[in-house]
C-alpha cells in the first residue's frame, strides 16, 4: 500500500474509532474524542478539524459534531474551549482547566474560533445556522477590545498553542507548563475570563496571530468583513517579514519565531507580496521551517526549539514538534500561491510520518517519529494532503495582489 493510501486508511480508522455519542441532561451529543483515554471530552478546535477530515468518510457525523458544539452554547452565544458532556473535570485537573465550578459543563475560556470555516468546508453555508453567527457576535462584543476587528486572548491555551515559547515573554512564570500557570487560571477565573477586566487589571492580554487567522477565515465563511487587513496592519512586521503578536498593556511584541507567524498563509485574501515573503524567507528556509516533516512548531533556529517535545515531567509539545494541522494550513498557502512542487514536498513529509507512525498528536520534524497521544483525531487532516481533490471552499478565492 502506498503511503497516501495508508494515511487515508489510518485517518478513517481513527475518526470512526474515536466517535462518541450520548445524552447529557436531555441534550444529545456526538463528537470525535481527540484521543482515547488522554483526551476524552469535546475540545472546540479539535472537533472543527475532525469534522473537516470526517466529511470524506461520514459527512453526517461532521454536521453532528459541529452541532454538538452549538448544543453547548450559552444563551449569549459563548462556546467554551472544552465541553464535559459525560462527566465534569476532576478535582486535580481543575487547577489547570478553566472551569468556573466543579460541575461546569464547559470551560469559561475560548479556543481559536474556526467553527464557521469548518462548517463551510464540511457542512454548507454557516450563515444558515444562526447560532454560529451568535458565537461570532459574542466574540466581537467581548474579545474585539479595540474595535478594529481583531480578537484578544487572556491566557496562552486560548490560542490552542499552549506551551509555545512565544508566550513566555508575555506571561513569564504563569505560562502553560510553568509553575505559576495554575495561578493564572485562578486569577482569570476570579475575573470571569473577561478580557476587558483582565486588561484593566494590568493584563496581559494578547492579540495572537493564529487565533486571528482562523477568525478571519470564519468571518469570510460567514460573508462578513474580513479581519485580514486589520491583521496585516497590526501584526505584520515588515522588517522581519513575519507576523508578530502584540500584548497589552505595554505593546510588547514577543520575539520567538514560531509556526504561528506563518499561519496567515492560509488566508485567501492575504496580500501576495506578504505571502511570498513568508514562504521564501521563512517556510522554505531549511534553517527555520523546511525540515523533513515541516513545519516545526518553533523555528529550528530558535533557542527554544525542542523537536522531540522535551523530556521530563512537563510535555512542552508546542516547542518544536510538527503538528498535522500546521502542515495543512501551510500547505494550503503554498498551493494558493502556486508553489506546487514545494507543497508536494511538504505533503510527502507529513504523509510519510503518518504512514510510519500512525495518527499521533505530533511528530519529530527531523524524522517523523510519532510523539504524544496515539490515535489523535485531528491528525486525520492528513487526508486533505493525501487526497487533495477538494480544497476548502474559502480557499478558492484568488490571491490578492499587493
Amino acid at each position: 500500500m502506498e503511503d497516501a493510501e495508508r494515511a487515508l486508511a489510518e485517518a478513517e480508522r481513527v475518526v470512526r474509532q474515536n466517535w462518541r455519542e450520548g445524552e447529557a441532561e436531555g441534550v444529545p451529543y456526538a463528537y470525535t474524542a481527540p484521543s482515547p483515554g488522554r483526551y476524552p471530552w469535546q475540545w472546540y478546535w479539535d472537533s472543527c478539524f475532525a469534522a473537516i477530515a470526517n466529511r470524506r468518510f461520514e459527512p453526517g457525523r461532521s454536521r453532528a459534531e459541529l452541532e454538538s458544539l452549538l448544543a453547548a452554547q450559552r444563551a449569549d452565544g459563548f462556546i467554551g474551549h472544552t465541553i464535559f458532556w459525560h462527566r465534569p473535570v476532576d478535582g486535580a485537573r481543575r487547577l489547570f482547566y478553566n472551569v468556573a465550578t466543579r460541575s461546569a459543563r464547559q470551560t469559561g475560556s475560548i479556543q481559536p474560533p474556526l467553527l464557521a470555516w469548518a462548517w463551510r468546508i464540511a457542512v454548507g453555508d454557516p450563515a444558515a445556522a444562526p447560532r454560529i453567527g451568535a458565537q461570532v457576535d459574542w466574540l466581537v462584543a467581548n474579545r474585539d477590545l479595540d474595535g478594529d476587528g481583531l480578537l484578544w486572548i487572556v491566557q496562552p491555551d486560548e490560542s490552542g498553542l499552549d506551551a509555545s515559547p512565544k508566550f513566555e515573554p508575555v506571561w513569564g512564570r504563569r505560562s502553560v507548563g510553568r509553575i505559576g500557570f495554575p495561578f493564572l487560571v485562578a486569577r482569570n477565573r476570579r475575573l470571569g475570563w473577561d478580557a476587558r477586566r483582565v486588561r484593566d487589571r494590568g493584563g496581559p492580554v494578547l492579540c495572537e496571530t493564529l487565533v486571528n487567522t482562523l477568525w478571519s477565515l470564519s468571518l469570510q465563511s460567514l460573508g462578513r468583513p474580513s479581519a485580514t487587513p486589520a491583521l496585516v496592519d497590526r501584526l505584520w512586521d515588515e522588517r522581519r517579514g513575519l507576523f508578530v503578536d502584540e500584548a497589552q498593556p505595554g505593546g510588547l511584541r514577543p520575539g520567538p519565531v514560531t509556526w504561528a507567524s506563518l499561519a496567515p498563509l492560509a488566508l485567501p485574501d492575504l496580500p501576495e507580496a506578504i505571502g511570498r515573503r513568508l514562504v521564501e524567507e521563512h517556510l522554505l528556509d531549511e534553517r527555520e521551517f523546511l525540515t523533513p516533516v515541516a513545519p516545526p512548531s518553533v523555528a529550528a533556529s530558535e533557542p527554544g526549539y525542542e523537536p522531540d517535545g522535551g523530556r521530563g515531567p512537563i510535555r512542552r509539545y508546542w516547542r518544536g514538534p510538527t503538528w498535522i494541522n500546521s502542515s495543512w494550513l501551510a500547505w494550503l498557502g503554498l498551493r494558493r500561491l502556486g508553489y506546487a512542487e514545494e507543497a508536494d514536498r511538504l505533503a510527502a513529509g507529513a504523509i510519510g510520518a503518518v504512514a510510519r507512525s500512525g495518527l499521533r498528536e505530533y511528530y519529530d520534524p527531523r524524522d517523523g517519529t510519532g510523539l504524544g497521544a496515539r490515535d489523535f483525531a485531528w491528525s486525520a487532516l492528513i487526508a486533505e494532503l493525501a487526497d487533495p481533490s477538494a480544497l476548502p471552499p474559502v480557499q478558492a478565492a484568488k490571491i490578492k495582489p499587493g
